[in-house]
């Protein structure tokens, strides 16, 4: 049996891979052992991973890579609050804010929680007026997850019409604001340092449309979501109007904190918990489940293969269902910024592949767009499909039927394709997709789905020895933009001093 991870990854290389089709026809337990019902908040999930081509020796090999890079360990420091993320030298206690973690950090929580919750119960009671919109201004993790929550959670709320603002481009806030009243207008400013340029600059820009729109007290509209809440005062917010939250709690996790007030104002606190009680339920199926039944363990061994093993470059995410057509650009940011990493945890170079690039769309449009490239194309491409078992919407149930229909389809071609005489009719097959089933898109299922895919970012994290808390890469770019705000052109490539030349900077 192989002893170190380097063997291991070898014997997982090297072991012969059966076509999917002849994994089921070889194994009749193949679908019981592949897919999982989870149990949450009276809801519903099926995991189906029996179309990728993982088997029984494959979950033992990478049960062994487990064992030898101590992902049970790994996971419970993590879920307890201990120091894990090393570069940065403190805990990553985003599960705190769900209820799972260090006690003094699920206090401190709740504590935060239950000063939010007051704020919305002030807004709905009429303490800023007549408030009917909120215009979210965030970017990166301050901006992704709420805009996901609210635009498939929200769609048919009667509280308030909520925008979400990241870009700079000031296209971004005019389409934002066209339609809001400022009167009626509460922003909530959000940046867990309180000093991210794009925020603050939007901020500016937000404050001085109210102004025009005739608020004669702009700051009496403004509400922080920060982790530097000194910050935010010396801006000159209101210390009441400031919602705090935890230094490790890191931005692309950070929904469950003060950063999800929209989707509070919006959802209202009753869902917002449900939301958080979701994700709670999945953190504790991720911290007791055996591997072989774990979802978020073993979704993580097939994306392992087919980036180590079979050069996968890509990981394709589609879901059917418009309320959750956002879900691609946060995976994007959650997997992306997690595990693009080059280097270990201890500063050594990574040898293998980290995490793939993350693409996708919603169904049935891209069927008529990229699917193509899936079923012939020459890159094999892991899908993964997103679907509910409920529509929302109260068109003729033939629409749901067909979205249904159309999503398990696609996953049964790929795999089983299609022979031809007409080499431009031959589908290859043996393509590989798993298929997550909701009972319906709630806050609670919306909750724990988002908790599996940050589980699942963790544990390939783990089996790859590196840290998905930090992302440093993200700064040289900052760096580099301010050093051309302070004019210092002349540090720059010809290219780039053309470029700045030619626009006028």
């Amino acid at each position: 049996m192989p002893t170190s991870a380097d063997a291991i990854w070898q014997s997982i290389a090297e072991t012969p891979r059966p076509t999917l089709t002849q994994l089921f026809a070889s194994d009749p337990d193949r679908l019981a052992m592949l897919s999982h019902r989870i149990a949450i908040c009276g809801t519903d999930m099926l995991f189906d991973l029996s179309k990728t081509h993982l088997d029984a020796g494959l979950v033992e090999l990478f049960g062994e890579l487990a064992q030898t890079m101590h992902l049970a360990g790994m996971r419970d420091q993590f879920l307890s609050g201990a120091k894990i993320n090393t570069s940065e030298d403190r805990a990553s206690e985003h599960p705190a804010e769900r209820g799972m973690g260090a006690a003094d950090a699920v206090e401190q929580a709740a504590a935060l929680h239950h000063r939010m919750a007051a704020l919305v119960e002030a807004v709905d009671e009429g303490t800023f007026g007549e408030i009917k919109h909120i215009l979210h201004i965030g970017i990166g993790g301050s901006a992704l997850g709420p805009k996901l929550v609210i635009d498939a959670l929200c769609r048919d709320s009667d509280r308030y019409d909520v925008a979400v603002v990241a870009n700079v481009d000031g296209e971004a806030l005019s389409e934002a604001v066209a339609k809001f009243d400022p009167a009626k207008t509460l922003v909530a400013i959000a940046s867990k340092t309180f000093t991210t340029t794009e925020t603050l600059m939007n901020a500016n820009s937000a404050i001085e449309w109210l102004r025009e729109g005739g608020v004669d007290d702009p700051f009496g509209q403004l509400v922080a979501l920060t982790a530097a809440p000194d910050k935010a005062a010396e801006w000159g917010i209101d210390e009441t109007r400031i919602l705090p939250f935890a230094e490790s709690v890191g931005g692309r996790y950070s929904v469950w904190s003060s950063i999800g007030f929209p989707v509070a104002m919006a959802l209202g606190n009753e869902g917002f918990a449900a939301f958080r009680a979701g994700a709670l339920a999945m953190d504790e199926h991720f911290a007791t489940a055996p591997w072989e039944r774990n979802m978020p363990v073993l979704a993580a061994f097939a994306d392992l293969y087919y980036a180590q093993a079979r050069g996968c470059q890509t990981r394709a995410v589609f879901a059917y269902d418009e309320r959750l057509r956002l879900l691609p650009s946060y995976l994007q940011q959650l997997e992306m910024e997690s595990n693009g990493k080059q280097v270990m945890r201890d500063g050594t170079a990574l040898n293998r592949p980290s995490a793939p690039i993350t693409w996708g769309g919603v169904g049935t449009d891209a069927q008529h767009a990229v699917f193509q490239l899936l079923h012939q194309g020459t890159h094999l491409v892991p899908v993964e499909f997103i679907a509910a078992r409920l529509a929302a919407h109260e068109f003729d149930e033939a629409h749901h039927q067909a979205l249904l229909t159309n999503c398990f389809a696609q996953g049964a071609a790929l795999m089983q394709g299609k022979a031809s005489e007409d080499p431009q009719r031959t589908y290859p097959g043996d393509r590989p997709s798993a298929t997550i089933l909701l009972d319906s898109v709630d806050p609670a299922s919306l909750g724990a789905l988002l908790a599996f895919y940050e589980h699942r970012t963790f544990a390939n994290a783990m089996l790859l020895g590196i840290n998905p808390f930090d992302q440093f890469g993200v700064e040289l770019g900052k760096e580099i933009a301010k050093s051309m705000d302070d004019r210092q052109s002349g540090e720059f490539d010809p290219s780039t001093s053309a470029l700045i030349e030619a626009a006028g900077l």
